[in-house]
């Protein structure tokens, strides 16, 4: 298991911990949502400074 797939079942287990009804479900999803970007980041996947616009050469 990847860090990738680490952080979406972490984020969607950390997103189980709200309410239940609807604004559980967008809870978790956020989380989940993050968990996975998290994943991305630490895998090397995904490159906040492209995300951001931050670090391009002009």
């Amino acid at each position: 298991m990847n860090g990738t797939q680490t952080g979406l079942l972490a984020g969607l287990i950390l997103g189980l911990a709200a309410t239940q009804g609807f604004t559980a479900f967008l809870v978790t999803l956020a989380v989940g949502i993050i968990g996975l970007v998290v994943g991305r980041v630490l895998d090397g996947e995904l490159d906040l400074g492209d995300v951001f616009g931050k670090g391009r050469d002009k």
